[in-house]
């Protein structure tokens, strides 16, 4: 597997893109704000330097390039592969009550012969993540999982976008799907926050929407646990997931995309069911540094070698709490999977990753999520 990559900051390319076309490149994946990919003719350059190359992307909260976390840059991974081949698939999204159709509709377009790994990118205002993931799970041979993230637009909370090909502002869910006996697929995921307060019960929820609390509005009660904070919903909100416990005794961390102060109700990005229960969380920086670290090891492990790619998928919660300490996390990973290793990724609004020690895939947040791609 060949790696090329590239940063797009101020109108202009920091590494330049080759001067004779590649042709032997099958995928550009591509990260970052939205209006850039649209600017300055930069999807054409990319088609005329990767002319065979399908190019995949999303908006984000943050790129990472290296053990580097940007803003306002676009980042171009390119990869060539000496024997796998890809298949690039899509499909509109409308709102969340589409998300499991949606999702099983994009992992059926895909052709399931030899079929190693799936990686898949969604708009990250317009989907339920759980149910997402649950559509495309069903969808898929057993052996087959799936990692990925969904896209966000630096904590707005407006408009997030997909990209197959050429940029668009419409909803839109696509999957990569890697296939051949060449390649090697790791992946980790793990957070790093702590838990605090009592257990509280869902009294009511639709989906991804959480209304009560042990009968108590979950808004008002949120608000109350923000304090000062709460003038900041629901960007804020990324500062204090929640934890909760499903009914398998498996836990996932829940964070907000947006609330409703006429319903008194929460959206979030994945699932929360009726009678689970939920504690507030709040962030550990050292714990969060020491996560970004034993995900990078779960990958390398699950990747069965010393991988070429490691595809990070981080949550903004952890980057709003980070702030300037922010590379730190990415600077574990680096020393985990050594200096040969090429890193790329974004920071999302929810991130998707196998159940470590678990079954099947899911939806996470605030977690960091690596994926590890390597060709023998």
């Amino acid at each position: 597997m060949q790696i090329q990559q590239f940063i797009r900051k101020n109108g202009q390319w920091m590494t330049p893109l080759p001067d004779q076309p590649d042709h032997d490149t099958v995928l550009l994946l591509c990260f970052g704000r939205q209006s850039l990919l649209f600017s300055d003719g930069v999807d054409s350059s990319l088609r005329e330097s990767f002319p065979e190359a399908r190019l995949v992307g999303c908006s984000t909260a943050g790129e990472i390039m290296g053990t580097k976390v940007l803003e306002n840059t676009l980042t171009v991974t390119a990869l060539s592969f000496s024997r796998a081949t890809i298949a690039v698939v899509s499909s509109p999204v409308q709102d969340d009550s589409d998300s499991r159709s949606v999702g099983r509709n994009v992992a059926q377009q895909l052709p399931p012969e030899g079929l190693r790994h799936v990686l898949l990118l969604s708009d990250g205002l317009k989907v339920n993540g759980s149910e997402l993931v649950q559509g495309a799970q069903e969808a898929l041979p057993h052996r087959v999982k799936i990692t990925g993230g969904l896209a966000g637009d630096y904590q707005d909370f407006t408009d997030t976008s997909v990209w197959v090909d050429a940029p668009t502002h419409e909803g839109l869910v696509a999957a990569i799907g890697f296939y051949g006996d060449s390649l090697r697929i790791g992946y980790g995921s793990m957070g790093g926050w702590d838990a605090f307060g009592p257990d509280w019960r869902i009294s009511k929820s639709e989906r991804n929407i959480l209304f009560e609390l042990d009968k108590h509005s979950a808004l008002s009660l949120y608000k109350d646990y923000l304090g000062d904070y709460a003038n900041g919903l629901p960007a804020t909100a990324l500062l204090f997931p929640l934890l909760v416990k499903l009914a398998d005794n498996h836990y996932v961390v829940r964070t907000i995309l947006g609330i409703n102060e006429s319903e008194q109700s929460m959206t979030f990005a994945g699932d929360m069911p009726q009678g689970a229960a939920a504690r507030f969380m709040k962030a550990n920086f050292e714990r969060l540094v020491e996560g970004a670290a034993s995900a990078a090891e779960q990958s390398r492990f699950s990747g069965g070698r010393q991988p070429q790619l490691a595809l990070l998928v981080s949550c903004v919660g952890r980057k709003m709490v980070l702030k300037q300490r922010t590379e730190e996390e990415v600077e574990s990973v680096r020393e985990v999977l050594g200096a040969d290793t090429a890193i790329s990724g974004f920071y999302s609004y929810g991130e998707i990753s196998p159940v470590i020690n678990g079954v099947g895939c899911s939806l996470h947040n605030q977690t960091m999520t690596i994926t590890t791609i390597s060709e023998d």
